[in-house]
């Protein structure tokens, strides 16, 4: 399940699976810091070697479940998936999404 080949393709009206899903595979990965926490301020001259290892973890954990959250799209949404660069933020525009007139309820059932 390295590419989430088990997850459920978000499809405009699954939002709750999907998001179970989504969050249980990340969580059980060690890969929801991003998720979880809030990003770090930028790194500086002064930052700690604490800081450094925090932001690179949570860089690496947005870019991995954003990734994820992604790949787990149904063709038929995917071009109306917001640009973000948080994954957490992407994920709550998910939310808001399948909870609007945004998606086609009537063309969602058709695809995969």
């Amino acid at each position: 399940m390295a590419s989430g080949n088990g997850i459920v393709k978000f499809n405009g009206l699954n939002y709750a699976d999907w998001s179970e899903q989504i969050q249980f595979y990340l969580g059980f990965n060690d890969m929801d810091y991003a998720l979880l926490n809030e990003k770090p301020t930028a790194i500086t001259d002064e930052s700690s070697e604490n800081d450094r290892i925090n932001f690179e973890s949570w860089g690496r954990s947005n870019r991995l479940c954003l990734n994820l959250m992604r790949i787990t799209m149904a063709e038929s949404v995917k071009p109306s998936m917001p640009k973000t660069e948080s994954a957490k933020e992407f994920l709550q525009k998910i939310k808001e999404y399948s909870q609007s007139d945004l998606a086609d309820k009537s063309i969602v059932g058709a695809y995969p």
